[in-house]
């Protein structure tokens, strides 16, 4: 095409993915409207584990206590304001999919209310205006106010596309201009940056809807400067009474945690709190394709290859361990104490999207798809009412007596202290939508496989027909009336080892580059592609330590684990064989329908000894099932495995 191609209106068709997106706004977006409002008490489950248990959340309170509507203290975490923020943002994303009146006039109601609270400078941090509003901008390790800011901007942005509410926009164009005349490298400017990156990728958000410069000039700024002032915080620190620190224990974190060590061009091993790292990596790439920066997109895709390569579980959590909720090094992935934060995984998505959006590479669909379908969607219960804050891979009904285990749990929750996953994970699959295609000059990629019916502009439409996730046919039909020339590019999984494709019923011959199949389009066109879905078993790295010796079952985009719900015994009770006998078998009324698999020729010990030899050992073959994983603890509390012992 001689202009850039343009998405103008796309609609999920996939009963998969259209049921979760009813569900959100159905089920989730009133439910965590009580919880912000405290507009009334829903029955909740809670639990002290990771996130906290809240009953209560005072978030709307606090803005109507800064707007002077109320009287009285700021309540809850530090950052409670960005609860009502991503609560927001998945309302604006649901009301393109869904219209409602009633759902618009509420959340019109809570940007005028924000808009109220805004201070006259742009400044909004319900904390900082209500308690301590002599400490703004100076406790910028600990104060989130930035990070608070950027996911208004976030929201706001999101709203106003949606619904052109210019309010909306008025507000975060407010807030990036507060901080703008606060932060820089002008002398009468504040030269350093939040303890916890967001703003960087919601100023480049807010520069694709204003074209501002300004903007995108400040993202480059916070993305540039992070480790190169790494005495800020201290320095900070020591003009401030420890007694008003929000997380005192954070004065004695040390730089990498912050990752803000050193430069990013200088980090060779990802280390830090896992959504940090990953906000501030989605920003940079987003910055480095507006700015053109070569050398700042290259640093991110090298460090985020040693995400990918050496610190990702097979269901695409991130973040090993719970002191700091963040990476360790290198193949340390242990199962039975991971973290892997449902934010962690959204955060995952949103830095594959940046990345394949400045190159149509076959390995950021790949990561992306593997969160959507297990380490992302395991944070939302199939009743959309509950959620995990941390997401283990292994966990018994006795894990809670492991203190390495305490942040764990084998139930899903309704609410947290630190509430962030659970508007977090509803504004991203509120949103699939836009991670399905990515558009690049006259290119279209169809990156995720999901049902869907597209239309461009010069009246070129795209429907999409999939089976996915559970069966692996897959229709392509592309209508070009007015017959213009154009590249499609169609994102073939890595995990089919065996695709087969035609093009109007006639068979060709794949030629796949870096996971991408080309197409050259000048009129309509029909593709048929038929994915492979056996059932496959995965092998960790031998550096993996604590999968030595064990399988995962994967098939198609599923991750697949052991429940103790649908099996006898314990999941370390079984080994699984090579050959493996494994079936696939639908179930339409178990877990909102899925396919189970079912290993025939596992083998289940029965010894009792701690230590024997092999010609010992009291086996028979018993049948092991295995659910998608992010299916597990939907029905009551159950152990649960996703690695499996092999047979020795």
């Amino acid at each position: 095409m001689s202009e850039e191609i343009r998405l103008k209106n796309i609609e999920i068709t996939s009963p998969f993915w259209q049921r979760y997106r009813d569900l959100i706004a159905k089920k989730a977006v009133p439910f965590q409207w009580k919880m912000i409002s405290d507009s009334e008490q829903p029955e909740v489950t809670s639990d002290r584990v990771a996130g906290g248990a809240s009953e209560k959340s005072g978030a709307i309170e606090n803005l109507k206590i800064a707007a002077q509507e109320k009287e009285g203290h700021h309540q809850g975490m530090i950052f409670q304001d960005t609860d009502v923020y991503k609560w927001l943002e998945t309302v604006a994303y649901v009301l393109r999919y869904q219209c409602s009146n009633e759902l618009k006039t509420l959340a019109d109601r809570v940007i005028n209310l924000i808009g109220k609270a805004q201070a006259s400078d742009g400044y909004l941090s319900t904390r900082y205006q209500i308690d301590t509003p002599s400490l703004k901008f100076r406790q910028l390790q600990q104060s989130h106010e930035l990070y608070s800011m950027g996911h208004y901007i976030e929201a706001g942005v999101a709203y106003y596309n949606v619904t052109k509410n210019k309010q909306a926009l008025e507000i975060a164009e407010k807030m990036a201009d507060c901080i703008d005349r606060n932060f820089g490298d002008a002398s009468d400017k504040i030269h350093g940056y939040d303890g916890h990156p967001e703003i960087e990728l919601a100023l480049t958000k807010l520069y694709d809807c204003t074209h501002n410069k300004k903007y995108l000039n400040l993202a480059n700024y916070f993305v540039l400067v992070r480790g190169t002032e790494p005495d800020f915080f201290d320095k900070q620190n020591q003009l401030n009474d420890i007694k008003y620190d929000p997380f005192p224990e954070m004065r004695h974190a040390k730089n990498n945690y912050l990752f803000d060590e050193r430069p990013i061009f200088d980090v060779k091993m990802v280390q830090g709190h896992a959504v940090r790292v990953l906000y501030y990596l989605t920003g940079a790439a987003h910055v480095a394709r507006l700015k053109k920066d070569k050398k700042l997109l290259e640093a991110v895709k090298r460090l985020w290859t040693d995400i990918t390569n050496k610190q990702m579980y097979i269901t695409g959590n991130v973040g090993q361990t719970a002191a700091g909720e963040a990476f360790t090094y290198d193949y340390d992935l242990p199962n039975k104490t991971d973290y892997g934060e449902t934010c962690a995984s959204v955060a995952m998505i949103m830095l594959a999207k940046q990345l394949e959006n400045s190159e149509f590479k076959g390995e950021y669909g790949d990561i992306l798809e593997r969160e959507l379908y297990n380490g992302a969607l395991t944070g939302i219960s199939l009743d959309g009412e509950h959620y995990f804050y941390a997401n283990p891979l292994e966990i018994s009904n006795k894990s809670y007596l492991n203190p390495a285990s305490s942040h764990l749990s084998n139930r899903r929750l309704s609410w947290f202290s630190c509430a962030c996953c659970p508007a977090n994970i509803t504004r991203l699959f509120a949103s699939i939508d836009q991670y399905i295609y990515a558009i690049k000059g006259d290119q279209i990629l169809i990156d995720q496989l999901i049902s869907n019916q597209t239309e461009f502009s010069d009246q070129v439409k795209i429907e999409v027909e999939s089976q996915l996730p559970w069966y692996g046919k897959i229709k392509v039909k592309v209508s070009n009336p007015n017959k213009k020339s154009f590249d499609l590019a169609i994102r073939i999984p890595a995990w089919s080892k065996e695709t087969s494709i035609k093009v109007n019923d006639t068979s060709i011959k794949t030629n796949i580059q870096n996971g991408i199949q080309y197409f050259k389009i000048s009129e309509d066109y029909e593709i048929s592609i038929n994915l492979d879905m056996n059932v496959h078993l995965i092998h960790a790295n031998a550096r993996v330590s604590d999968d030595h010796g064990k399988v995962a079952i994967q098939r198609g985009p599923i991750i697949y684990c052991a429940e103790g719900i649908d099996n006898s015994g314990s999941y370390d009770e079984y080994q699984i064989p090579t050959p493996t006998d494994a079936e696939s078998e639908l179930d339409s009324k178990m877990l909102e329908g899925i396919v189970k698999v079912k290993i025939q020729n596992s083998i289940h010990t029965n010894e009792t000894k701690l230590y024997t030899t092999k010609l010992e050992k009291d086996n028979e073959i018993r049948p092991l099932t295995l659910i998608p994983y992010y299916a597990w603890a939907n029905r009551k509390p159950s152990s649960m495995s996703v690695w499996l012992n092999e047979e020795i």
